[in-house]
């Protein structure tokens, strides 16, 4: 799993006794950008599944968020084209190539290293 805003927006803390394992923190040592197709049905669809203020948080980090509201999905989102590649970018071209994720409530860090989330845990943590 490539680590981009669309993944993170699933990813959580599963360690046993965390409570409040999501969303988790990023940290990005090198990050990188590639284009994708753009997929206005797919990115609509995405628009009800997504965690906004996770994706909000995230985007703020990567240095995306290109203006996008914080406060939530605009009503009109599904016939704004401008918006919707926006979205598109920063949750599937913006990708941390070199990083970490953290657990808001452990602070377990996971390493992110050529794209790939390490989230497995050591056996005292399952």
């Amino acid at each position: 799993r490539t680590m981009r805003l669309l993944a993170h927006n699933m990813l959580a803390c599963n360690i046993k006794g965390v409570v409040n394992g999501y969303p988790l923190k990023i940290t990005s040592k090198k990050q990188e950008s590639t284009e994708n197709e753009f997929n206005k049905d797919f990115i609509v669809h995405m628009l009800a599944k997504i965690d906004w203020p996770a994706f909000v948080y995230g985007a703020k980090v990567l240095g995306c968020l290109d203006g996008m509201p914080e406060d939530g999905v605009p009503a009109d989102a599904v016939d704004d084209e401008e918006f919707l590649r926006k979205v598109h970018h920063a949750l599937l071209e913006v990708a941390v190539v070199e990083g970490e994720l953290e657990c808001p409530e452990s602070g377990r860090k996971f390493p992110i290293s050529n794209t790939i989330p390490n989230m497995l845990l050591n056996e005292d943590e399952v």
